[in-house]
């Protein structure tokens, strides 16, 4: 998909100027009375000397006995926005994402993108609770707070009377604060009641052609120019096979300082970007099992079978997952996993079963 042709049914987001909404999704029906900030006129998209080209996989690994899968209902707010954005993209390996989830949303005035991943916590099953809840929740609040976000500064008619330019809806949402927004966003949530979630949230500004991203836990993402990786963001891990994690705790449990973790402690970065740039956002599915060097490989390979780049994106995306898929099944096959698993002095070897979610978006220069 291309940038400019992102429409949504999510409801709107009242804020006040660079502030998150007080209120839940379930009291979305009754809507808190707030400030918000608009055009006085219509404001008409400006050429944009950047276009990025998205294509989204994903793969459910295979149920588990143990699996605690109670679905938020499609009748919900946010079961309806899953649906909605499961719908958008042809994926005919799996029909869910497991426990891991993903956004893609187009940000105000079309200034630019935003899109990320996460993973739920699979150990609170033990606990009773559906890890995909929490995941799924703080993509929901993302894109939704991405929708009425800025890549950059808010483009003012300098023109224009004072009173105009205040008027001007939205203000510059940088990654991170979009992670912290929709991280509260889960906590105010009275229909998840626990869960935890890796995150990797990823802007691409319009105008300028910059990427900025914050990343908490072991998703992540990568950067592929001229068939070389330019930039991998490193997992942010406690010890071996436990990554850093938002958390929201029942209320009956006292909170663990290992589980809990801010988002001010997510990881940024920020990095001009050119024509051709790959970026590839991914959760653990794909990193425990796939070596690097093979991304790039298959994505070089994608791009010389030919074709429009959104056609590209989506095969890159559909085939980096379909080798994931491959590469967890091996028993024999050496895979990151069991490489660190190693050097941690544990024997592990193939690779490790989990479900795997990928966005890709090649950059594009018009100008």
């Amino acid at each position: 998909m291309t940038l400019g042709l992102w429409s949504s049914s999510v409801p709107r987001l009242l804020t006040h100027k660079g502030t998150c909404q007080l209120a839940s999704v379930s009291q979305l029906a009754n809507p808190p009375i707030t400030r918000t900030y608009s055009s006085t006129r219509p404001t008409s998209p400006l050429s944009r000397p950047y276009q990025f080209h998205f294509g989204t996989s994903w793969a459910a690994k295979p149920p588990e006995k143990l699996r605690i899968h109670v679905p938020f209902s499609p009748d919900t707010t946010v079961g309806r926005w899953r649906d909605e954005m499961l719908g958008k993209w042809k994926n005919v390996t799996s029909k869910d994402a497991g426990e891991d989830f993903f956004f893609v949303a187009e940000m105000q005035n079309s200034s630019g993108v935003s899109f990320g991943v996460a993973d739920g916590v699979g150990g609170w099953v033990d606990s009773g609770v559906d890890p995909s809840l929490f995941a799924q929740t703080l993509m929901y609040h993302a894109h939704r707070y991405s929708q009425h976000g800025w890549a950059g500064e808010p483009e003012i008619d300098p023109t224009q009377e004072y009173e105009e330019r205040e008027r001007v809806e939205g203000w510059e949402l940088t990654p991170y604060k979009c992670l912290e927004c929709a991280y509260h966003g889960v906590l105010r949530e009275r229909l998840v009641n626990a869960g935890s979630s890796t995150a990797c949230l990823i802007s691409l500004n319009a105008s300028s052609g910059v990427l900025r991203a914050a990343n908490l836990g072991d998703s992540g993402f990568l950067i592929i120019r001229s068939s070389s990786v330019i930039y991998r963001q490193p997992a942010q891990t406690h010890f071996f096979n436990c990554p850093y994690q938002l958390t929201k705790f029942p209320p009956n449990m006292v909170p663990s300082a290992h589980f809990a973790d801010r988002p001010n402690q997510a990881a940024q970065y920020e990095t001009k970007l050119r024509d051709g740039d790959i970026i590839i956002a991914f959760t653990d599915g794909l990193s425990d099992n796939v070596f690097t060097p093979d991304i790039v490989a298959i994505c070089s390979f994608v791009a010389r079978s030919g074709g429009s780049e959104d056609v590209q994106a989506q095969m890159m995306a559909n085939r980096i997952v379909e080798y994931a898929q491959v590469c967890m099944r091996e028993r024999k096959k050496m895979t990151p996993f069991s490489r660190e698993a190693l050097r941690e002095g544990l024997y592990y070897r193939g690779g490790k079963i989990d479900d795997v979610t990928v966005v890709t978006a090649i950059v594009r220069e018009t100008v």
